[in-house]
């Protein structure tokens, strides 16, 4: 299915990998070819998102940039991204593909949706060998030590409690992405895993962590902030990463912080006394770690819109820090390089103008004009961290990128 995909200029596959955390409402679902869409422009991203979707309710795919952040923070960027997919895009699919309980829909605007599920099942499969990709350019240790470094001389002055800190990887080669997406999802199968073509741009995504899902009033956010390796081939270990993890003050003191900023957020937007912690330092099971997710919900107020929701919450704490604005203007000074799409999200809305997007991390972006590829990683900086640690922990996020492109 993906390889009948990558046929048209634009698709978006988004795929939950199995998990059963909560009732899925698919387990996959692919939009692809755009009957009419939209590139945002900065400055009033969002209004135009919400006039576009208010024209003509329809089912919506694309991203949101990090860079989104400058309209609703009123802020600058001063770096380029390695590969550049805009501030925001959507497009309304020609064919929608639904797959949940065994049953597969496809809904088409053309009269004859069975001749696709005929064209899937004859595609060829092609080339489905993975890259060995060699020579990636990024941060050195030393480096990222001093970075480190002059973030907790921040938090010393009392700049910002917590800041996530992300590095840059980058090389020069060809790939397929279709190739690499399920070698990385074979991996590292996560349920906010997407596969996202935007012309020449790819994003190659398994996250694990939702940004925000909007179901008529309600909202739900479910930041990650704490992790733990993985010792998958030793019992003992493994109990002994999940008990760190559990129990560590540290991780959970970065969580809270996050939950506290994320019910700041939905207070904006949100009725009196609806904004509840349904679960505060939950630990769950990937293949390389742990993570510690909590989850937040809220009642929105019936005069707000759905675009308000992403304007009192983007960018998403988990990959900011505390407090946002100011932390945001001390990455775009520290970081080397602009997030582009990474910490962005990908995600859909509905006609009833309800939606779920992911946060993007553990993804590879690649540009098939440029033949350029990139991946970052990153992590929450407290007074705390101690800089080798965040150092492992940031390669530790790295690992299955880096396989699946090294390998």
């Amino acid at each position: 299915m993906l390889n009948w995909a990558n046929r048209f200029s634009i698709f978006c596959f988004l795929d939950n990998c199995n998990y059963q955390f909560e009732e899925p409402k698919f387990e996959f679902m692919l939009a692809a070819g755009a009957i009419r869409d939209i590139h945002l422009q900065p400055g009033s991203a969002l209004m135009q998102l919400q006039v576009f979707h208010n024209q003509k309710p329809g089912w919506l795919f694309g991203h949101l940039g990090y860079d989104l952040k400058n309209e609703i923070e009123q802020l600058e960027t001063s770096h380029k991204p390695i590969i550049d997919f805009g501030v925001g895009y959507f497009f309304e699919p020609e064919i929608r593909i639904r797959y949940k309980n065994n049953i597969l829909e496809i809904v088409s605007h053309h009269k004859n949706p069975e001749s696709f599920f005929t064209q899937i099942n004859n595609t060829e499969t092609g080339n489905e060998t993975a890259p060995a990709l060699s020579a990636f350019s990024g941060i050195h240790k030393q480096e990222y030590l001093q970075a480190i470094k002059k973030i907790q001389e921040h938090i010393k002055q009392g700049d910002c409690y917590e800041m996530n800190y992300c590095v840059h990887f980058s090389a020069e080669g060809s790939i397929n992405p279709v190739a690499v997406y399920n070698k990385l999802t074979e991996l590292s199968p996560n349920p906010f895993s997407a596969l996202y073509k935007m012309k020449h741009n790819y994003c190659i995504c398994a996250s694990p962590e939702r940004y925000l899902q909007k179901n008529g009033l309600q909202l739900i956010s479910q930041p990650i902030k704490g992790t733990s390796k993985r010792h998958p081939y030793n019992d003992t270990k493994d109990r002994e990463a999940f008990n760190y993890l559990k129990q560590s003050q540290k991780e959970k003191s970065e969580n809270v912080m996050i939950v506290d900023l994320v019910r700041n957020d939905l207070s904006r937007i949100c009725m009196a006394g609806s904004i509840k912690v349904k679960e505060l330092f939950g630990i769950y099971a990937f293949p390389q770690v742990y993570q510690m997710i909590s989850t937040i919900q809220g009642y929105m107020l019936p005069s707000h819109s759905f675009t308000d929701a992403l304007q009192a919450s983007f960018p998403m704490g988990s990959m900011t820090g505390a407090p946002k604005k100011r932390v945001m203007e001390l990455i775009d000074e520290i970081e080397l390089h602009s997030r582009g799409l990474f910490s962005g999200a990908i995600g859909y809305i509905t006609p009833e103008a309800d939606f779920d997007f992911n946060v993007i991390i553990r993804s590879i972006f690649y540009n098939e004009t440029q033949k350029l590829v990139s991946y970052a990683a990153g992590g929450g900086i407290t007074f705390y961290s101690r800089a080798d640690d965040e150092y492992e922990e940031c390669l530790l996020k790295a690992t299955a990128m880096r396989k699946v492109l090294e390998s």
